[in-house]
């Protein structure tokens, strides 16, 4: 039963390739939004808050971070309360739960503004819907009724006639340059698998272990 054991251990491998083997089976598997992480955030204070956000890139080496260390990129506006609690603390962590495949991910680190370039990219890429409700929303702040913000947003697709909708200045990304990684495998009895992985900046190498569950 041990080799047993020892064979299914999380292997110590570059963390971000196994990432990507457990983002590629959770996009075969998950019924909804693989990319879905949850995003916690701090105050200077340290009030934490959470909230879901999607992953937009991942990778080792990825665009203007390939000097980096590489990382884990998500959009949002800079106006809203995360966006003020990032400004304020640029430090974030990061949960992966795929349910369907009995996996965890946690990842944390410092955060990087995307380049403009970037950031025009992704937007441009988006779904015309998405653009114009990004585009018309004071996001976080007060709304005294849905109907307010909806009519917002078919003002400015009257505005644009069918132009491309620009991105706006404070609409941007994030890139989350890991400082650990930690794997968790579920399994039967409560006996799970945790392997974490840290390093001391962007260009050191990894070290991991394994972690009582």
């Amino acid at each position: 039963m041990k080799a047993e054991q020892d064979r299914d251990a999380i292997p110590h491998d570059d963390p971000y390739a196994i990432f990507e083997a457990w983002f590629a089976a959770a996009r075969e598997s998950e019924l909804n939004d693989a990319n879905a992480m949850a995003l916690a955030t701090a105050t200077p204070e340290g009030v934490p808050s959470c909230r879901m956000v999607l992953l937009k890139g991942h990778g080792a080496h990825l665009g203007a971070d390939r000097a980096s260390g590489g990382g884990f990129v998500f959009y949002t506006n800079f106006h809203s309360r995360k966006g003020g609690e990032l400004a304020a603390n640029p430090h974030v962590a990061l949960l992966f739960h795929w349910k369907s495949l009995r996996r965890q991910v946690r990842i944390e680190g410092p955060i990087t503004e995307v380049t403009p370039a970037e950031a025009d990219a992704y937007f441009a890429s988006r779904n015309r819907e998405s653009q114009l409700g990004s585009a018309a929303s004071d996001q976080s702040r007060p709304l005294a009724v849905r109907g307010d913000y909806l009519d917002r947003v078919e003002a400015l697709r009257a505005a644009l006639d069918g132009a491309p909708v620009p991105r706006p200045p404070h609409w941007s990304g994030y890139r989350v340059t890991p400082s650990a990684i930690e794997f968790w495998q579920d399994r039967d009895h409560r006996l799970h698998e945790r392997r974490r992985f840290v390093r001391s900046g962007p260009d050191q190498p990894w070290s991991s272990t394994l972690l009582y569950p």
